[in-house]
């Protein structure tokens, strides 16, 4: 423990620490990387030497008060009691914004040392290979490999803090921030098997989708927005796809067309934009275990938001096909979270989340007072697990009477419940496509007329939904989403 001690070195800026967090990650997956591939070619085994270098780099912050905390109203980049903080760091040059975000205020506003050295944790081997075609016909077992080289160790990748399960009155040091590195790894390589493409590539502005035809509607506005708007630089498919600006209408189109995007569970579209200030739109599917699942591994991203735009079913006699409902509450009829977040646990609506959709109903829409009343419902949102809950509607009636609910789903409430769950400011923009107390049901003909009218509107709702928010990061990452006991980092 004194060598690991000494090798921890001051840094005294954040520049400086995340250059230095660069430096030993980069040492220490080439190093690990290097000696998987010299044992897949020769069966050498890693010397003791280069065993110490497969480590995940890990950032220190250090905080004495010499009188009152400081109090901020912003929700992050704080500390609230004097002490050590310690975070393991995974891909840190991937995360150079984020992490210069958290430590640039930190060391204006406090008094704190930062130092930065490798951890004692290792990083797991399988994070270091990139496609796996190093592993096919070498002959080598997972097995065998779990033996010379560290491997994954779900023990070590847990949600304990933002659960609030984290004991924070026996650690030597607070943690700094709601992931470590192995939480992030695990999640980083899910990303890639869901989405169909490299988890560098999600943007911070985050659409989430139950119908495939918002795809068809998000490819269209970024190839227009490619042509148009030279913010925007690409556009990613599934598979890893880049159509680049400049790329003719018509080649651009056939690209698209072109996509296998059905060999993911989840696939991912991405308008990449030159400030950072992109937009990803995942298409979800249905039912909140893939709510759940995918917004897990959004969440290590540290996202500025995350959206639903889907459809419902409408529960009301008022309501039109086409109608909107925006979600001020959310009746959880789930069951995914209830261990972790039980149900009663309210969840409050953002207010700039939901001025910003209410807004950007009316720009688009272009119905101002009681038009857009008419059109846009706002109540609650009850989300089930179950798609054929109407079977049950005899039991399910008195509880749906008291709640209130205008609309009904199967990922708004799970997906809201992540947000608050994982500190990612969350709002639900939903779409009237059937009223199943009232016998309007989706006939074929009738559902594609209602499609082709209603989509491309509703998602220009969330696009312009999340150009509003842009401009109100410092108060969009709430303090309605922080606890008692919080990281510095958000």
């Amino acid at each position: 423990m004194k060598n690991h001690t000494e090798a921890f070195v001051a840094a005294h800026s954040a520049e400086q620490a995340v250059n230095l967090l660069a430096g030993l990650h980069e040492r220490a997956t080439t190093a690990l990387s290097q000696a998987l591939k010299r044992y897949l070619a020769e069966r050498i085994e890693p010397t003791s030497a280069e065993r110490n270098l497969f480590r995940y780099p890990e950032l220190r912050l250090t905080y004495r008060s010499h009188g009152e905390v400081p109090v901020f109203t912003r929700a992050y980049a704080k500390v609230q009691v004097p002490g050590s903080y310690s975070v393991t760091v995974t891909q840190p040059t991937a995360f150079r914004g984020y992490l210069l975000d958290q430590l640039v205020p930190l060391l204006r506003d406090f008094e704190v040392g930062l130092e930065v050295g490798p951890s004692q944790r290792n990083i797991p081997y399988p994070y270091v290979v990139e496609k796996g075609d190093e592993l096919a016909g070498s002959g080598v077992t997972a097995a065998e490999l779990a033996r010379v080289f560290p491997s994954t160790d779900l023990s070590a990748a847990s949600d304990d803090i933002a659960d609030g399960l984290h004991d924070w009155a026996h650690d030597e040091a607070f943690p700094l921030a709601l992931f470590d590195a192995a939480r992030v790894d695990f999640s980083l390589r899910r990303l890639v098997h869901y989405t169909g493409s490299d988890w560098r590539h999600v943007q911070p502005w985050i659409l989430l989708t139950n119908y495939h035809r918002y795809v068809d509607q998000f490819v269209r506005h970024g190839l227009l927005q490619l042509r148009e708007d030279p913010r925007f630089v690409r556009m990613v498919l599934p598979g890893n796809v880049i159509i680049e600006d400049g790329t003719s209408e018509e080649d651009a189109q056939a690209i698209a067309d072109a996509v296998v995007w059905h060999r993911y569970q989840m696939p991912a579209y991405h308008l990449i934009a030159t400030d950072g200030h992109g937009v990803t739109l995942v298409n979800i599917g249905v039912g909140p275990s893939n709510a759940k699942n995918i917004t897990d591994h959004l969440a290590v991203l540290r996202p500025h938001c995350w959206l639903m735009i889907g459809h419902c079913g409408g529960l009301r006699q008022s309501q039109t096909i086409g109608d909107y409902v925006l979600a001020h509450a959310y009746m959880r009829r789930d069951g995914i979270l209830d261990r972790v977040l039980p149900p009663h646990i309210p969840l409050p609506a953002l207010a700039e989340v939901q001025q910003a959709l209410q807004e950007a109903a009316a720009q688009i829409t272009g119905e101002q007072g009681e038009a857009l009343k008419r059109r846009l419902r706002t109540g609650t949102v009850l989300t089930y697990d179950d798609r054929n809950w109407e079977l049950r509607w005899v039991q399910e009636r008195p509880l749906i009477n008291l709640s209130r609910a205008v609309a009904v789903d199967m990922e708004s409430g799970t997906i809201a419940a992540q947000g608050y769950r994982l500190r990612v400011p969350y709002g639900t923009l939903l779409c009237v496509s059937d009223k199943p107390l009232h016998s309007e049901i989706k006939l074929p003909g009738s559902a594609n007329a209602f499609y082709e009218r209603a989509v491309s509107q509703h998602l220009q709702i969330g696009i312009r939904a999340l150009d509003l928010l842009r401009s109100q990061l410092n108060s969009l990452h709430s303090r309605k989403l922080r606890s008692f006991d919080e990281p510095p980092f958000r």
